[in-house]
């Protein structure tokens, strides 16, 4: 899944699209996507001057538009062309392992746990060259866009 595939899905834009690219996607399953961490990105002005580091809300913010696309993926109104639009509405069981920095490519892991009326449930990890950097169990609720 490309960029212009990832917007279709996500109303999300600069600076706070947070997903570069999907490289696998089982829908109902499971999707792979990778978000490439660059100097240029706004929060490192701030955080940390002279040490930059990737916020852990953003790492957590990638993850949940991850579950946007797979959950978009797996709705069979998303791909019959109805507009929905998926909510963070639940972040349990968050860990940091290790910082993020620039030149990083995160790699967003996430796993279809459950389905439960218009809340879906996903277990969510974030890795760099293979390592843990952080998990959560994440929930998304979907609506039916109005635009």
């Amino acid at each position: 899944m490309d960029i212009h595939k990832i917007m279709s899905y996500l109303p999300h834009r600069y600076p706070f699209l947070l997903v570069d690219r999907v490289i696998e996607c089982e829908p109902g399953k499971r999707l792979v996507a990778i978000k490439n961490v660059s100097y240029n990105e706004p929060f490192f002005q701030g955080h940390f001057p002279g040490e930059p580091i990737m916020p852990g809300v953003l790492i957590m913010e990638a993850l949940a538009q991850a579950t946007g696309l797979l959950a978009s993926e797996s709705a069979p109104e998303v791909l019959a062309g109805k507009n929905f639009i998926y909510y963070l509405v639940g972040l349990d069981k968050a860990r940091f392992k290790r910082p993020v920095v620039p030149g990083d490519q995160l790699q967003l892991q996430v796993e279809y746990l459950r389905h439960k009326r218009n809340i879906s449930a996903f277990a969510c990890r974030a890795e760099v060259d293979g390592d843990f950097v952080a998990s959560a169990e994440i929930m998304c609720a979907a609506a039916e866009a109005e635009h």
